[in-house]
């Protein structure tokens, strides 16, 4: 039966999600959004005993364990059988700099060798092309095999005994075996040379990335994998940031909440972005701004979407595919995402939120300047046109529209941001009119947005309902902790939304009914909430309460089944990582106090 007990490996290029026996179960090529290659995650038990996984398996299989290599995306399983004889795998995808550019390829290197006596072992390697409904043409080389699909081509390298693999045989892994599966090309050095080449320089580009981190003295560790996840959610070629590796991992079971994740979503981005540069990585945001700039110039317009492709594409039409019954057999497996087609106004406010610091923060090398605000001042003239106009909102419903508070606050902030820029660019005329939308917009959202009778904001102008995304009042900067209102509102969220260690987003029917999981992020967004209205204590042990729900390797998908703590919906799941890394910053004991 699949889980989300999965460890990622990538290059900002392609990923692959790997279970805790060293299977590779989900691996889309030739980048995240593509025809899954690797696709048994999302498969019911007869199709995954099938087809669409890469394993190796062990004889007289007894135990099995996992780690990272220290900071790196390096992963490494150890399988063990029943005399006590093991090995070894160790995943990767190079990247690392070459020439004055960063090498990536479309590649997976897997290296197993013995570690104690002489395991039985047999690879098995079935690939799936079309969504899991085809399979690719298998042709056998001297030293290698070809896997040919109608749009992709991918050549398997190995000094294995090309039978052994082509024939699933079992053998005695007397000596080290490695395979290496990329593009159709032959390789200009030896198979041994190259795997230990991409691995050092691999090992190295992780490790000095991590150390460039500005990370909290407490749980460092979590920290540096969330960091590093975060960072392989990013699509380098063209600055995009996706929400997650997988689609159509359903919230719950049974419930048909299954969407394709494998996209950029401007109000996600905003907060990888934000989060990364708590951790002074701010590459990410400078690539993203150039995602931003082009998203603009192919739409033609400054009218943003929720969401866009990988290059940019605006018309992500959503089908579903027959040939995965989706993952336990929880159905449909949907591509594309139809959310694109939606009005949500906080994306105005999620661009110009991501951009301000580059007029702020002498570290990043592209600094804002006056062609950048004139295209953040467009997006914010949309911003103060709709933030009083009904939208879908921040949770993407498709059959309900009003006028939700989260986007009505993003649009404040965009407003509140822009002032902030044209006064440092010294443009008061633009500062004060900025500052002018901004006072109305606040009067108006404290106005119709709170509720008297309740003592606290609400999810909708003139509603009743409560909302999570409410809690990031304090992080806009809408309002201080301490504002009596501000803790009036933490207070009903905690009241109708918390179920024990965790936070639904909301708990109204929506258009599946009402939610069964809680939302990882609004979990993390709570505990920073309890934090900053003075209850730190509270927050810390809810904090290692979410630690707690990490799979073993630390990593977190979108939803957690409070009853069961089983991790649910899409994953690795981006917002959860930067939840996590948020709160470990604001809760952490600072470093000059350490000692």
């Amino acid at each position: 039966m699949s889980t989300l007990e999965l460890g990622l490996i990538g290059n900002c290029a392609i990923s692959a999600l790997i279970d805790g026996m060293g299977r590779i179960a989900w691996c889309c090529l030739p980048r995240f959004d593509g025809d899954p290659f690797f696709s048994s995650l999302l498969a019911n038990e007869e199709q995954a005993a099938a087809r669409g996984y890469w394993s190796v398996e062990i004889d007289r299989f007894a135990s099995a364990e996992q780690h990272y290599e220290h900071n790196t995306a390096i992963l490494v399983t150890r399988l063990t059988d029943a005399d006590g004889a093991s090995l070894e795998i160790r995943d990767y995808c190079p990247r690392f700099r070459n020439h004055d550019r960063m090498f990536h390829p479309t590649m997976i290197v897997r290296q197993i060798r013995a570690v104690t006596g002489s395991p039985k072992v047999r690879v098995r390697i079935r690939p799936t092309n079309d969504y899991g409904s085809g399979r690719p043409t298998v042709a056998r080389g001297s030293n290698h095999i070809r896997y040919v699909s109608p749009d992709l081509t991918m050549r398997l390298t190995t000094d294995a005994t090309v039978s052994y693999v082509l024939e699933e045989t079992w053998f005695l892994l007397d000596n080290p075996v490695i395979m290496l599966l990329g593009p159709d090309e032959s390789l200009t050095a030896s198979l041994s040379e190259t795997a230990r080449n991409f691995e050092e320089r691999t090992a190295r580009y992780w490790q000095d990335w991590s150390r460039a981190l500005s990370i909290p003295f407490e749980w460092q560790d979590a920290v540096i994998r969330a960091a590093i996840t975060l960072k392989l959610s990013t699509y380098e070629e063209t600055g995009a940031i996706v929400a997650a590796m997988t689609t159509s991992v359903p919230e719950a079971a049974g419930t048909e909440r299954n969407w394709d994740y494998r996209l950029c979503w401007l109000r996600d981005a905003y907060f990888v972005v934000h989060a990364l540069n708590r951790l002074s990585a701010t590459k990410t945001l400078e690539r993203y701004l150039g995602y931003i700039s082009n998203v603009a110039v192919n739409a033609g317009h400054d009218d943003l979407q929720p969401l866009y492709g990988l290059s940019f594409a605006h018309k992500l039409d959503e089908y579903t595919v027959d040939g995965l019954a989706g993952y336990r057999g929880n159905g449909p497996v949907r591509v594309g995402n139809a959310a694109y087609t939606q009005i949500q106004n906080d994306v105005y406010g999620a661009v110009i939120l991501a951009a301000a610091q580059t007029f702020f923060d002498s570290r990043i090398v592209r600094q804002g300047n006056e062609e950048l605000y004139r295209k953040l001042s467009a997006f914010g003239r949309h911003a103060v046109e709709k933030f009083d106009k009904p939208d879908a909102g921040p949770w993407e419903l498709r059959t309900i529209a009003s006028v939700h508070t989260f986007s009505a606050l993003m649009c404040w902030a965009a407003a509140d941001r822009l002032a902030r820029i044209a006064d440092h660019l010294g443009h008061t005329d633009d500062a004060a009119e900025w500052g002018g939308h901004a006072a109305t917009m606040r009067a108006r959202i404290m106005e119709e947005a709170w509720n008297q009778d309740l003592g606290s904001y609400v999810s909708t102008f003139g509603g009743d309902q409560m909302d999570a995304s409410l809690l990031l009042m304090h992080e806009l900067g809408f309002h201080a902790g301490t504002d009596e209102r501000y803790v009036g509102t933490v207070a009903m969220i905690e009241k109708h939304l918390r179920k024990g260690g965790h936070l639904f987003r909301y708990v109204a029917a929506d258009d599946f009914g009402v939610p069964e999981t809680a939302f990882n992020v609004c979990t993390f967004w709570f505990i920073e909430a309890l934090a900053v209205t003075g209850r730190e204590e509270e927050a810390r042990e809810m904090f290692e309460g979410m630690l707690a729900c990490r799979n073993k390797l630390g990593l977190l998908s979108e939803d957690t089944d409070p009853k069961t703590g089983e991790l649910w919906g899409n994953f690795p799941q981006t917002y959860s990582m930067v939840g996590l890394i948020k709160c470990a910053m604001r809760l952490s004991r600072k470093w000059e106090d350490a000692f």
